[in-house]
């Protein structure tokens, strides 16, 4: 995925980090887990069935099972390589020497518009994460994780700022402000269904409107 956010070169380009090819033995398992994250992301997690994400994945099912007991499995492993590939775009995205001219404004708007990005294109799978973090530590652990990383490097990034942050706690308002953004994300984006039919936003007003929110709050 990649994401062209401004056409000024102060702001970066943001990507999402995957890692390189890995070497043969790996291949059939990795061809099966980007099968599956695909066809979760299409259908959704409960709509998959092993048979096709192993076609997919021009493997079997026998090869499947070889390498997984069951779905649920599956889906932990998937989660595991997103928080391994989210922790890797995050440390890149938010690499203070690729921000050195941009201001607080441009920082705030192009992590929120990343965020939106990452969450509609990867609905199916980061919904499938969420609802099973409601019964399994586990996903919760990594869930936590990942946000105390993202807190903490995009913290670093915008209290370089701090004489234009007013809230007397920087370091807490950004947390904050971080922890409303993955809300709003989750219940407009992730489980849209359950929003009120009365507001509906495109992607480019709920970035611009969470990027004023996550500001207001911050200065």
């Amino acid at each position: 995925m990649v994401l062209i956010l401004s056409d000024d070169t102060r702001v970066p380009v943001l990507r999402w980090v995957r890692p390189p090819q890995q070497a043969r033995s790996q291949q059939t398992l990795d061809r099966i887990l980007d099968a599956a994250e695909a066809l979760v992301s299409e259908k959704g997690f409960d709509d998959t069935p092993v048979a096709e994400i192993a076609r997919r994945a021009g493997s079997s099912v026998g090869a499947f099972y070889a390498r997984f007991p069951d779905k649920d499995a599956l889906l932990g492993a998937l989660n595991e390589r997103f928080l391994a590939q989210a922790i890797a775009t995050a440390d890149a995205a938010l690499d203070p020497a690729r921000w050195q001219h941009a201001s607080i404004d441009e920082i705030t708007a192009a992590v929120v518009r990343f965020l939106v990005e990452i969450h509609r294109e990867q609905r199916g799978l980061l919904r499938a994460f969420s609802t099973r973090m409601r019964v399994d530590p586990e996903f919760q652990a990594r869930r936590d994780r990942l946000a105390r990383h993202v807190a903490a490097g995009l913290s670093a990034l915008l209290l370089a700022h701090r004489a234009e942050i007013q809230h007397a706690d920087p370091q807490r308002a950004v947390e904050f402000a971080l922890t409303m953004v993955f809300g709003s994300l989750e219940h407009t984006i992730l489980f849209s269904e359950m929003r009120s039919g009365a507001f509906v936003w495109s992607d480019d007003d709920l970035s611009a409107e969470l990027a004023r929110a996550f500001l207001a709050y911050l200065v």
